[in-house]
């Protein structure tokens, strides 16, 4: 049973944003100072991706954990409440995620999927060298023809900044 009126969670659903949220723009920010030109939701495109690198042949999502379900992320979780319509309503988001997915590399596109837990609660510290972590990511496979799909979370960026040397 849902804790608030009909009419309300139908006002805070609504509030929910598919394009333009503070992730999308951020790694668009970083590609645009980095010298990367791209076009945003492509209609012709299965799933209109997010951002589309046409010189690259290559589709970057930036996706809510929540709303396609990634594993192994605390906000990848199904609620509580509600379980089954939930279940439902994510796995069909799944569903549609791997149908686009297989359309797009069936027409030659390759696939950089960010997770937006890489942007959740992260220190000041990891802050400051994420920038230069995901552009690091997204530049090595525009480099290497041979990539043909990563996904950017929150495990594999805090591996990488292990890797990286402190200072002082």
């Amino acid at each position: 049973m849902d804790k608030i009126s009909k009419e309300k969670r139908s006002w805070n659903m609504s509030r929910i944003k598919s394009a333009d949220t503070a992730p999308e723009l951020f790694v668009r920010s970083l590609l645009h100072h980095a010298g990367y030109r791209f076009r945003l939701h492509v209609k012709s495109l299965p799933g209109k991706p997010d951002i589309v690198l046409p010189k690259y042949k290559t589709v970057i999502e930036v996706r809510g954990c929540f709303w396609h379900m990634h594993k192994n992320c605390t906000q990848g979780r199904v609620p509580s409440t509600q379980k089954s319509w939930w279940e439902e309503k994510l796995t069909q988001n799944a569903i549609r995620d791997h149908n686009n997915y297989i359309q797009l590399r069936e027409s030659g596109w390759r696939i950089i999927i960010v997770w937006g837990c890489v942007f959740k609660g992260i220190s000041n510290e990891m802050k400051a060298c994420l920038d230069d972590i995901l552009l690091d990511i997204i530049s090595t496979f525009l480099q290497d023809a041979q990539a043909q799909y990563v996904e950017i979370d929150r495990i594999s960026c805090l591996e990488i900044r292990n890797k990286i040397p402190l200072e002082g």
